[in-house]
C-alpha cells in the first residue's frame, strides 16, 4: 500500500462522558484507514495513563468492518446492538457502524462511523476528505503520522520474519547440493535493498555468529531465532562443566530436565554465604561444586560458559546469563556456541590459539581433579589438560578472558583489555574503520576515572587498516538504559536489579559525553532490559569486530595497568568471545547433536573467501561482493545509538511511584533492593552518602531470584482487585478534628510532642469550596521543588512552593489531591504511612 495515499473507511468519533450519544466537540475525530490503525491516549489528547499510548490496534477491511485488538493492560467495553461485551487485554472483537467503544469502562467513549454510505476515495495522508478547520486537519495529520510509524514498524517485523524463512530455506538447499553456487548462496539469499533480516542468524551455521536468548512475552518474530537453555544443553552429554556467577539448581533442572541424565556435572560458581548453603543442599549427588580462588579482594567469579562433552566431541558455549529464571526469560541476553570433534591420532599435538586460550583459562580455575569413565577414551582425569583432546582448528572466534591476579611480563597480554589489545593489533581491518566509534554496552558500571577510560579506549582502538596504518583512537559511546526505560520494561523497576551502579559512579561529569540510549526496536527488545555485555567498533551498519562477554565496564573485570604500565591488576574471572573478519576455505558444519552435520571437513566453498561482519539492519547486496561471506550479527541495539537528552541523566532524573507492571505493593516491597528510588538521593538538596546494603536487602534479592514463583499468587490476586484505592487501604491516619499545624494530641498513637513529626496533607477552602491541597512537614533534606515537579507531572495539575514565615516551605497543588499526594509520598519512600495526617474532611 502506498504510503502517500490510503483509503479511508471510517471514523472514530469521541463522545461526551455525560451524554454518550453526543459528540465531544473538544476532541477531534480519529480517521480509520484500510489496513492497520492504532488508537491511544495521544490520539485522544488526554493524560489518563489508564489508556496506553497503543491502547487498541484496529485492522480495517475494505467493507468497513473492523477487528479490534486490545493492546493495553486495561479492558474495554464494546456496545453493539444494545449489548455490552467486555474485551480484555490481547482479546479481539469485531465492530461495525454505530458501535460504541468504552476505552475505560464508564470513561472515554468513541463511536465508529462507517463511510460505506459515502463515496470512498483515495485520500492523501493528513487529509480527511471533508471540510475541516485548520486545527483539526493538523491533529488528524499527526494521528495519521503516528499510525503510519507503527504500521511501518509492523511491516518491518513481517519483512524480518519473511527473510529469515527465505534465508533458512536457501542454506538448507545449499547443504544438500541443490544450489548452483556454494559461494554465492552460503548463508544468504538474494535480497533487494529494502529487505532486512530476522532477529537472528540461520540455524545452519551457528558458529559464525551468536544468538539472542528467548524472552517471554515477545511477539513470535522477535524470538524467531532465539535460544533457550535446552537448545544449548541437549543430546547425550557425558560430562558438563557449567560456569556462572549465580546458580539456581532447582530452576536449572526444571528448565533443562536432560541435565538430570548427565552422569558427571561440575558447577563452577561465584556463590557464598547462605546462597552457597542452599546450593549445596539442592545439588544432585553426582554434581561437584567449586568456587575458584579470589586472591584479590572485591573480586568475583563472573564467567558464564558451558563445556559439554559428547561421544562425538565437545560443545563450547559462552553466554551472558546467570543460571536463574529471570536471566533466561526476561532480559536481553546473548549466547555463542560451537561444536568441535575429538582430535585424531595425527593431530594429537596440534595446538591453535583458541585451544591455548581455553586451557590457560581453565587452568586458572584450579578445580579439584576428578576421575570419570568416558566411553570414547576410558578412564580419564578431568582437569584443564583434558580439554586439549579436542580439535579447535575450526574455531570462528577468539577467547578473551580475565583471571584475578597481578600479571606482568609475558602474562600481561594474556588477560583483560591487554589480551584484547594484543589480538586486535594482529588484525587488519577495512579503511572505513579508521577513527570509527566504539560501543561499550554492559549492565554494571564500576568506579572509573578518565585515566583508566583512556587506557581502555586505547586497547579497544588497536588494529591496522588495509594499508598498514593504525586505525586510530575511536570515540567511546556507552549504551545504557535510562530510568524511564527500566520503569517501562517487562519487569518494571525490578529490572533495575541487574543494571546496578552506585549513583556516584554514574554521575561523574567526564562520563556525560558518553551516554547513549538503549534502543532495540529491530529485535523487539526495547522493553527487555539488557544483561548482555557487548563491545564493538562500527561504521554505519558495518562491524570491524564484536565482543560478546561477561565483562562489565570496570577495572575489576578488565584490569588496570600499574607500575608504569608493566603490571596488570585484575580482580575477577570473566570470559568472552571475539568475532573478527576471517579468511575461510570452508564453513564449519560439525555438530555433536545433528547426524547430518558430522563432517569434519565442513562445507567446502571451492575458493577462499573473507567474512564481513554487519548488523541485521545492513541493507547492502551480498551478490555484489562474491568473494565475501556476509555474517549478520544480531547486535541488540540501534547503531548509531541516540545520545541522552538532558532529562535522561540519573542525577536530574525523576522516578515515578508506579512502574509498567502497575504492582504498587510489589514495587514498595522490593524498591529498596532493585530500584534506584532512594528518596534521599532523588529529592535531596545536596548529595548524601550512599547507604550500604543491609542483610535484609540481600535476603530479599536472593529470594526473588531463586523463588520468583512465591510471589505469583500475590501478583495474580492483585490484578483482580478493584482498581479504586481508598485512603483507609493505605492505613493513613485521617483525624476529623485536628488542626494541621497544631501540637499533636496526647491521644494520637505514637505521636511526638509536636506536629513536626508528621507530614500534613490538607485542603484549603476558598468561598466554601475545596480548591487547594497543601503539603507541609517534609524533612529539611528533601527538595520541595523536586517533589513538586514530580507531583505536577504525576497528577497533571498546577502547583507551587510557598514560604511561610512560621511553617517554612509548603507545597500547594490545585484541586483536591489529598489521596493522590499521600499515595505518592508513601510509595516513593519519602515518608512512612504512619507519619502522614490528612485533614480538611
Amino acid at each position: 500500500m502506498a504510503s502517500a495515499s490510503r483509503v479511508r473507511v471510517g471514523t472514530l468519533v469521541p463522545l461526551a462522558k455525560d451524554n454518550a450519544g453526543s459528540s465531544n466537540g473538544s476532541v477531534s475525530t480519529i480517521p480509520i484507514f484500510e489496513g492497520s490503525n492504532v488508537v491511544g491516549r495521544n490520539h485522544l489528547v488526554i493524560a489518563d495513563k489508564r489508556i496506553s499510548r497503543k491502547h487498541l490496534s484496529l485492522h480495517a477491511s475494505a467493507d468497513g468492518s473492523i477487528e479490534v485488538v486490545v493492546e493495553g493492560p486495561n479492558p474495554i467495553i464494546v456496545r453493539s446492538e444494545g449489548q455490552r461485551r467486555k474485551v480484555c487485554a490481547q482479546e479481539k472483537a469485531k465492530i461495525t457502524h454505530d458501535d460504541v467503544l468504552e476505552l475505560i469502562p464508564g470513561d472515554y467513549f468513541v463511536k465508529y462511523m462507517d463511510m460505506a454510505d459515502e463515496h470512498k476515495s483515495s485520500v492523501p495522508i493528513g487529509s480527511s476528505g471533508v471540510k475541516k478547520g485548520k486545527r483539526h486537519i493538523e491533529e488528524d495529520s499527526a494521528a495519521v503520522k503516528r499510525n503510519k510509524q507503527i504500521m511501518e514498524d509492523e511491516a518491518l517485523a513481517r519483512k524480518l520474519q519473511e527473510s529469515f524463512a527465505e534465508e533458512s530455506t536457501n542454506i538448507s538447499n545449499m547443504a544438500s547440493g541443490q544450489t548452483s553456487s556454494l559461494l554465492d548462496r552460503a548463508g544468504s539469499s538474494k535480497r533487494s535493498n529494502d529487505r532486512m533480516h530476522s532477529v537472528g542468524p540461520s540455524n545452519d551455521v551457528p558458529s559464525l555468529t551468536f544468538r539472542l536468548m528467548r524472552v517471554q512475552g515477545l511477539p513470535s518474530w522477535a524470538n524467531s531465532s532465539s535460544v533457550t537453555v535446552q537448545d544449548a544443553i541437549q543430546g547425550e552429554v557425558l560430562l558438563a562443566v557449567l560456569s556462572d556467577y549465580m546458580v539456581d539448581i532447582d530452576w536449572l533442572l526444571t528448565a533443562c530436565p536432560s541435565l538430570r541424565k548427565v552422569p558427571h556435572v561440575l558447577v563452577i560458581h561465584g556463590e557464598d554465604g547462605a546462597s552457597l548453603e542452599i546450593l549445596k543442599k539442592m545439588k544432585p549427588a553426582n554434581w561437584i561444586l567449586h568456587k575458584p580462588p579470589l586472591p584479590i579482594s572485591f573480586g568475583t567469579h563472573h564467567s558464564k560458559a558451558m563445556l559439554l562433552v559428547y561421544p562425538q566431541g565437545i560443545r563450547v558455549v559462552v553466554h551472558t546469563a546467570n543460571m536463574i529464571h529471570v536471566d533466561w526469560n526476561n532480559k536481553s541476553q546473548g549466547l555463542w556456541m560451537q561444536d568441535f570433534p575429538w582430535k585424531d591420532a595425527k593431530n594429537i599435538n596440534k595446538k591453535v590459539p583458541f585451544e591455548n586460550d581455553l586451557v590457560d583459562y581453565l587452568s586458572a580455575l584450579k578445580w579439584p581433579e576428578f576421575r570419570v569413565n568416558l566411553p570414547v577414551v576410558g578412564d580419564v582425569n578431568i582437569n584443564a589438560s583434558f580439554f586439549r583432546r579436542f580439535d579447535y582448528s575450526s574455531a570462528m572466534v577468539r577467547l578473551i578472558g580475565s583471571v584475578p591476579g597481578y600479571h606482568a611480563g609475558p602474562n600481561i597480554k594474556k588477560w583483560g583489555h591487554m589480551k584484547l589489545r594484543s589480538v586486535l593489533e594482529e588484525c587488519m581491518f577495512e579503511k572505513q574503520f579508521c577513527k570509527s566509534p566504539l560501543i561499550y554496552q554492559f549492565s554494571s558500571l564500576g568506579s572509573l576515572d578518565e585515566k583508566w577510560m583512556s587506557e581502555f579506549t586505547y586497547s579497544l582502538s588497536a588494529g591496522k587498516s588495509d594499508d598498514g596504518s593504525p586505525l586510530g583512537i575511536g570515540k567511546p559511546l556507552i549504551v545504557w538504559p535510562t530510568v524511564e526505560d527500566v520503569r517501562c520494561s517487562i519487569e518494571g523497576y525490578a529490572a533495575g536489579s541487574c543494571i546496578p551502579s552506585p549513583q556516584k559512579n554514574v554521575e561523574k561529569d567526564f562520563l556525560r559525553k558518553y551516554w547513549t540510549r538503549w534502543k532495540a526496536d529491530h529485535v523487539g527488545r526495547c522493553h527487555a532490559m539488557p544483561h548482555i555485555k557487548t563491545f564493538t567498533r562500527y561504521n554505519g551498519q558495518n562491524i570491524a569486530w564484536f565482543l560478546l562477554t561477561s565483562s562489565n565496564l570496570s577495572k575489576a573485570a578488565w584490569g588496570a595497568l600499574q607500575k608504569n604500565n608493566t603490571q596488570l591488576m585484575i580482580r575477577s574471572y570473566e570470559l568472552g568471545v571475539l568475532f573478527l573478519p576471517q579468511t575461510l576455505k570452508s564453513i564449519p558444519q560439525f555438530s555433536c547433536t545433528k547426524k547430518n552435520r558430522s563432517s569434519l571437513d565442513g562445507l567446502a566453498l571451492g575458493k577462499t573467501i573473507k567474512t564481513k561482519l554487519v548488523t541485521l539492519c545492513w541493507k547492502g547486496d551480498e551478490e555484489m561482493e562474491p568473494s565475501t561471506k556476509t555474517v549478520r550479527l544480531p547486535v541488540p541495539y540501534q547503531l548509531p545509538p541516540q545520545p541522552y537528552g538532558p532529562e535522561a541523566y540519573r542525577g536530574n532524573g525523576y522516578f515515578r511511584p508506579t512502574d509498567a507492571c502497575a504492582k504498587c505493593h510489589w514495587l514498595h516491597w522490593c524498591c529498596g533492593v532493585y530500584a534506584p528510588t532512594r528518596p534521599d538521593r532523588i529529592y535531596s538538596e545536596a548529595s548524601t552518602p550512599r547507604r550500604g546494603r543491609s542483610t535484609k536487602d540481600f535476603r530479599r534479592l536472593l529470594r526473588i531470584h531463586i523463588f520468583p514463583s512465591e510471589f505469583l499468587v500475590d501478583l495474580f490476586l492483585f490484578d483482580h482487585l478493584p482498581g479504586q484505592v481508598f485512603m483507609s487501604d493505605l492505613d493513613i491516619q485521617i483525624p476529623t478534628a485536628f488542626d494541621p499545624f497544631a501540637e499533636a494530641n496526647a491521644g494520637d498513637s505514637g505521636a511526638a510532642a509536636g506536629s513536626k513529626d508528621y507530614v500534613h496533607v490538607r485542603i484549603q477552602q476558598r468561598n466554601g469550596r475545596k480548591s487547594l491541597t497543601t503539603v507541609q512537614g517534609l524533612k529539611k533534606e528533601f527538595s520541595y521543588s523536586k517533589i513538586l515537579k514530580d507531583l505536577k507531572k504525576e497528577l497533571c495539575c498546577n502547583g507551587t512552593v510557598v514560604q511561610d514565615p512560621e511553617l517554612g516551605q509548603v507545597i500547594q497543588l490545585q484541586g483536591d489531591q489529598r489521596k493522590n499526594v499521600s499515595n505518592f509520598l508513601v510509595q516513593a519512600g519519602i515518608v512512612k504511612k504512619e507519619h502522614i495526617k490528612i485533614h480538611g474532611f
